[in-house]
């Protein structure tokens, strides 16, 4: 293979190397960002449970009516 033929080679390897790294951290990102979300949703889930439960469901569990209403409203993204 001539010099300037394997030049080539190397550097169209090269670039495929790049795109795939950066297709690699954009994949990555994107997981990441998935299972960000989806922890949140989780945890307003659990939040709006807490109002929906009985004043007597509550005091089993150890909570208050109030710290259950403050926990409850928490913003999404608390």
């Amino acid at each position: 293979m001539s010099t300037m033929r394997t030049m080539s080679v190397a550097a169209s390897e090269a670039v495929g190397d790049q795109r795939s790294g950066f297709v690699t951290r954009i994949v990555v990102v994107i997981t990441s960002a998935i299972l960000w979300l989806e922890d949140r949703l989780a945890k307003r889930r659990s939040r709006l449970a807490l109002l929906e439960l009985t004043d007597d469901q509550l005091k089993d569990i150890g909570i208050s009516r109030a710290d259950a209403e403050r926990e409850g409203l928490r913003s999404f993204l608390d």
